[in-house]
């Protein structure tokens, strides 16, 4: 006998995937690339211009990165509006966690819009990276992030934007193991639930101190761990040292 399956089941399995594959592993792509950033300028900008030397790279953005955004974030704002949360019924620890879960889709509709035209683009009128965005720039790709995060407000805007993304993240990939029976039992549910939340606060603890290392040399971190402020000698042709110039 054949299943017939609905389309707001298929929509809403999609949606998951695509929660996890590829925006979710793009985003442990993002935040390891900007964790460069804690050893200087010329090792994040390699990074930048690393990720520009990909092949059919406009492609990836497009099929891998924008369409799937733009999908999962519609489609997760539609799941929202239809949403009935029981909060004020049941105050259970997992209604707040989905609660945070619809607030952050949410949330973080506006923020990447915010994040792309800004980053990507260059399109925010009146902050430093307007007209020269990242993307297209890696020479100078740390100078203008820099730049941008300087301005004390937008530091914190992203910040809060790593945050949401680290819950909405961690949250959802628990969501999904419980929903497609990779994760079974309430006592593994639970566990499971432990590491999604432990989860979250590893990807905001990176994301936050790559975003202070634009700022501040290593981070939140002391200067000493981060090997591009140590004292370093130029290496002449010949084999011997020289002491760099400056």
């Amino acid at each position: 006998m054949a299943i017939k399956l609905s389309k707001t089941f298929l929509l809403r399995k999609l949606h998951q995937i695509t929660g996890i594959v590829p925006l979710g592993a793009f985003f442990f792509v993002h935040m390891f690339t900007n964790s460069k950033s804690m050893s200087g300028a010329k090792v994040f900008n390699d990074a930048v211009g690393d990720i520009h030397h990909i092949p059919y790279l406009l492609f990836l953005e497009i099929f891998g990165i924008f369409l799937p955004l733009i999908f999962h974030s519609v489609y997760g704002i539609i799941i929202s509006a239809e949403a009935r949360p029981n909060l004020g019924d049941y105050n259970y620890g997992r209604n707040w966690f989905y609660i945070f879960q619809r607030a952050t889709g949410i949330f973080l509709f506006f923020f990447l819009v915010f994040h792309i035209l800004n980053m990507r683009f260059g399109a925010i009128p009146g902050l430093t990276t307007y007209g020269n965005p990242v993307a297209g720039n890696a020479a100078s790709a740390f100078e203008i992030v820099s730049l941008e995060f300087k301005n004390v407000g937008i530091l914190i805007f992203y910040i809060l934007g790593v945050a949401a993304t680290a819950w909405h993240l961690a949250y959802g990939i628990w969501l999904f193991a419980v929903d497609w029976g990779i994760v079974i039992g309430e006592k593994a549910q639970k566990y499971a639930l432990y590491g999604s939340l432990g989860l979250a606060l590893a990807l905001f603890a990176v994301g936050t101190n790559a975003a202070v290392a634009f700022i501040r040399p290593c981070g939140l971190f002391p200067k000493a761990l981060c090997s591009e402020l140590e004292e370093k000698k130029a290496v002449t042709p010949t084999g011997s040292t020289a002491p760099r110039s400056f």
